[in-house]
């Protein structure tokens, strides 16, 4: 069957949302590319990226994805750039979404990739293609190019929960990771925090303290930032795949976790921990063991504490997967001489 791929201006809300349902309904595609995850991005940031619909000879949708159009800033100047799922702007891309591609009914993955890959060629208005959380195996990666250069790979590190609801998590990780969590309990009650998930009255509430015990503890604080406080509550109060959970123990709140749980996956999006309570005390590690161990009383499969290269991810997971971020460059002569620049003095893409 024949496949056409079109680019429109994005449809209002209204009407996008049943389209992208429908089609996630027949589909196997990952959360980010959910109306969840989707439709809380749009209604909270001012972006207007392009809606790319591969359909069938009937009309129907076969796969939808969104293309932000950005001038995005390189080594001689900027560059007429096309991001997958993304807007091309840095503030309005702040939730960085992983696991990217297309929406794409089940049976249609390799058809309608070719249609869109195709309908992106014959644009002749960008010159760099952002595809940005992908799988290192992504089939959008075969699109034609003069230089397609991998800017970042990234580790998910994930925990296995079979193997623990088989044996205790403890007894999976390393002995300093073991240890660091044992002497930490000691100032918890000798036990894991308690979790509650929050309830449609509580999710303000719980937000605002996330934002509280995040300020001043990272340099590029998301939870500053109006648009993603909307981005957050749009997610924790519209869809049953999203938990906000709130763990405390007799001393009060260890921490707070805003979880994805999709296809027996509960992804970590979002983390805030009280401060230690005694110099050894590792509120982090505790809560997500707490989760952890929550989760596979519930039957589900992983636990992942999505992409980031952070030690602590890395100390409680009992194994990993990656995602990559990559970029796509057509000729031109600014990109060609910025290409023979950086290999004459050795400087990466990613610099």
């Amino acid at each position: 069957m024949a496949l056409t791929a079109h680019f429109a201006r994005l449809p209002d809300l209204a009407s996008l949302a049943p389209r992208w349902q429908a089609l996630e309904s027949r589909a196997a595609a990952s959360f980010f590319l959910g109306w969840a995850w989707t439709g809380a991005w749009l209604e909270s940031y001012a972006v207007q990226p392009e809606l790319l619909a591969v359909t069938d000879a009937q009309g129907r949708d076969v796969a939808l994805a969104l293309f932000g159009h950005s001038m995005q800033p390189r080594l001689l100047g900027r560059s007429a750039t096309l991001s997958l799922n993304q807007s091309g702007d840095p503030g309005a891309d702040r939730p960085f979404i992983e696991y990217n591609g297309l929406l794409a009914a089940k049976g249609w993955e390799e058809e309608a990739t070719q249609a869109a890959l195709q309908a992106l060629q014959d644009r002749n208005d960008w010159r760099t293609l952002r595809l940005d959380g992908i799988a290192p195996d992504s089939p959008l990666l075969t699109i034609p190019a003069r230089r397609k250069t991998r800017l970042d790979r990234s580790p998910v590190y994930q925990v296995d929960l079979a193997a623990v609801r088989a044996a205790d998590y403890l007894s999976l990780l390393s002995s300093n990771s073991r240890g660091q969590i044992r002497r930490a309990l000691k100032d918890h009650d000798g036990t894991l925090p308690a979790i509650a998930k929050a309830a449609p009255a509580d999710i303000e509430p719980w937000l605002a303290e996330m934002q509280a015990l995040n300020t001043g503890r990272h340099a590029d604080n998301a939870w500053d930032d109006p648009a993603f406080r909307r981005f957050a509550a749009a997610l924790a109060s519209r869809d049953e795949k999203v938990e906000l959970l709130r763990l405390t123990d007799s001393g009060g709140t260890v921490g707070l976790l805003l979880n994805f749980l999709h296809d027996g996956t509960a992804m970590n999006y979002q983390s805030a921990f009280a401060a230690p309570r005694a110099p050894k005390d590792k509120p982090g590690l505790l809560c997500h063991a707490a989760a952890v161990a929550h989760y596979a009383e519930r039957g589900l499969a992983l636990y992942s504490l999505l992409a980031g290269k952070d030690r602590y991810k890395q100390s409680l997971a009992t194994r990993e997967e990656a995602l990559e971020w990559w970029q796509v460059d057509r000729f031109s002569p600014r990109l060609e001489a910025e290409a023979a620049l950086r290999k004459l003095f050795r400087r990466p893409a990613s610099a």
